[in-house]
């Protein structure tokens, strides 16, 4: 498995981070998580690799959150990946995967634990 950025381009945490693989000289891919969302499958793995609950991986302050009720706490875990899926604004961003594990980059400087 390579090293993947799942980045937004218009983020400034997530362009800070991609920076840092760059000037560490570590190959990677970058995935526009926006156009190119996660499976259901793959956030569920993020989540658990990350040690993290469903909730957490979630921007709680975009518009989608709010206007999908998603602060219900009825919601499921299934269904709060779902929304991810089919809101990808609402990923926290940016989550890096190396053979070392997986981070959110806030603070960016996180990538560097497992690179």
């Amino acid at each position: 498995m390579g090293t993947i950025i799942y980045h937004n381009s218009r983020c400034s945490k997530s362009r800070a981070t991609l920076a840092i693989l760059e000037e560490n000289g570590i190959n990677f891919e970058v995935i526009n998580y926006l156009n190119n969302p996660p499976s259901a499958d793959e956030l569920k793995g993020l989540i658990v690799d990350l040690g993290i609950d469903t909730r957490s991986l979630m921007r709680k302050g975009e518009s989608a959150y709010s206007e999908n009720n998603l602060s219900e706490p009825s919601l499921s875990d299934d269904d709060l990946v779902n929304a991810m899926v089919a809101n990808p604004i609402l990923i926290e961003r940016p989550i890096v995967k190396t053979e070392n594990g997986v981070v959110i980059g806030r603070p960016p400087e996180n990538v560097l634990s497992i690179i």
